[in-house]
């Protein structure tokens, strides 16, 4: 079933890239007593993602911030040395870059997405939410083939 606004965040591990190497980040870490704006994408380096979503928000990351979010966290299901490469190449200095490398955390939340016809496997849904202390207070799912409502100026938007 698909996480829902007024879900609680399920416990989850994602992989993140310390200075040591890759690091375990519990959604407890995350999200606990903050206020996190979460954004999905396919795959890192894919097109729409690396041209047009985490660009906006790397652009957008000061108003967010100002917004009085705490952490504006990018995940894909890629392992921590892709999104580590991806977070540098796009000059990403704050956002989180998070792997769900085996999908666990998409599966966890209902919005994992079947892109074997692609031949990328299972993915995770193009998404982006609102949490406040581990509370989904706002979820903008797209629809297939789509990218508005889970952009930074619409996330923005709604903050």
């Amino acid at each position: 079933m698909t996480i829902q606004v007024g879900d609680s965040i399920p416990s989850s591990t994602f992989t993140v890239m310390t200075d040591s190497g890759p690091a375990p980040l519990s959604t407890d870490d995350l999200f606990g007593g903050k206020k996190v704006v979460l954004f999905s994408v396919p795959g890192a380096f894919t097109p729409t993602c690396s041209a047009k979503h985490l660009p906006g928000y790397v652009e957008q990351a000061d108003a967010l911030l100002a917004k009085g979010v705490d952490t504006i966290a990018c995940m894909a299901v890629n392992d921590a040395f892709v999104m580590n490469a991806w977070g540098k190449s796009a000059n990403a200095d704050n956002i989180s870059m998070l792997a769900d490398g085996n999908g666990e955390f998409a599966r966890a939340i209902g919005l994992e997405l079947d892109a074997t016809g692609f031949g990328m496997g299972e993915r995770s849904q193009r998404f982006a939410l609102i949490a406040e202390d581990g509370v989904v207070k706002q979820l903008f799912v797209e629809a297939p083939g789509e990218f508005r409502v889970s952009s930074a100026e619409h996330v923005l938007g709604a903050l």
